[in-house]
């Protein structure tokens, strides 16, 4: 638990999300691992869970589905995780890609909204991911889509588009405008600001993380510092610092390499001081937040959102 001391000396907590990957454990093995350290550590984790399509359209389906979404919440969970398996794998039986609007999902939404339990949110991908390799704007999304090239959806025209992916999501929040939810990944719009902003102020329920996508902000700083920091000091209530650090036990270096990337992260925000990522070429400056504006980026955010 080398991680669980490092957050401890650094005054962190964790949020563990279980997700519906198939090269992960089952989703049963997800929930009792992060339940125990849950239970182990109460002031320190939260966990989100999960709910796989395994039968989607049936009435057992959904059956099952609510019941089990209750049983977390009951055992403890502070939320429920949708991943982009929906919009992007998932079809009916015709064959057709199963977005999240769909109207067969609406009783799963409904039962969230009514209850008040938190949703987060992971639709589509970066927009690089629809782009050619050089029209992409991060080292990161390029290599990896160079390296995965079935993931790669400028090479499969028939998925659904970027757009249908973005349009699907903000259909979903319009259908439950209640719905306490937190658009991971800079609701996969890292690419502006501008419409980052746009979905925040459509939707007054919905906040946003930053986990893996804090890159593009600073390729963003790169160009117009001022407006990042701005759109930083306006959303303050509503944004959540994140890392994304998956620790499936195979790196012995990983509390160390959570270690580094928390302080780069806290030095783009908090310093003035100038700066560069391995994302992408050129310098940046920091934002050199106000302390009440950190203080909920790195804390009071995820504390109200997740139950700390």
């Amino acid at each position: 638990m080398e991680k669980i001391s490092v957050a401890q000396a650094m005054g962190g907590k964790f949020v563990s999300i279980n997700t519906d990957v198939p090269d992960f454990v089952s989703i049963e093995e997800q929930q009792h691992i992060t339940r125990t350290l849950a239970f182990a550590y109460p002031e320190m984790v939260r966990y989100i869970a999960t709910f796989d399509f395994k039968g989607f359209p049936s009435p057992e389906w959904l059956d099952r589905t609510i019941y089990n979404i209750q049983s977390a919440v009951n055992e403890g969970a502070a939320g429920i995780k949708i991943w982009k398996n929906l919009g992007m794998d998932l079809r009916d039986e015709s064959g057709n890609f199963v977005m999240i609007d769909d109207d067969r999902l609406d009783p799963v939404f409904d039962y969230l909204e009514t209850h008040q339990i938190l949703v987060l949110g992971h639709q589509g991908e970066p927009r690089n991911c629809w782009l050619p390799l050089e029209q992409m704007t991060v080292n990161s999304d390029r290599n990896y889509f160079k390296n995965h090239p079935e993931y790669h959806m400028f090479l499969h025209p028939e998925f659904p588009s970027y757009e249908k992916q973005i349009d699907a999501r903000d259909n979903r929040l319009q259908k439950n405008p209640k719905l306490r939810f937190v658009g991971l990944h800079l609701m996969s719009l890292e690419y502006s600001i501008e419409e980052v902003a746009r979905r925040l102020d459509r939707f007054p329920n919905a906040m946003t993380d930053l986990a893996e996508r804090i890159c593009h902000l600073q390729l963003q700083a790169r160009e117009n510092r001022e407006s990042v920091r701005d759109f930083m000091i306006k959303y303050q209530d509503r944004i959540i610092y994140g890392t994304d650090v998956i620790d499936d036990g195979s790196d012995p270096g990983i509390a160390a390499r959570f270690g580094d990337l928390w302080k780069r992260h806290w030095n783009f925000f908090a310093s003035s001081e100038w700066q560069d990522a391995p994302e992408f070429d050129g310098d940046f400056q920091g934002l050199d937040l106000p302390e009440k504006v950190l203080s909920k980026l790195f804390y009071e955010n995820a504390a109200r959102a997740y139950g700390f």
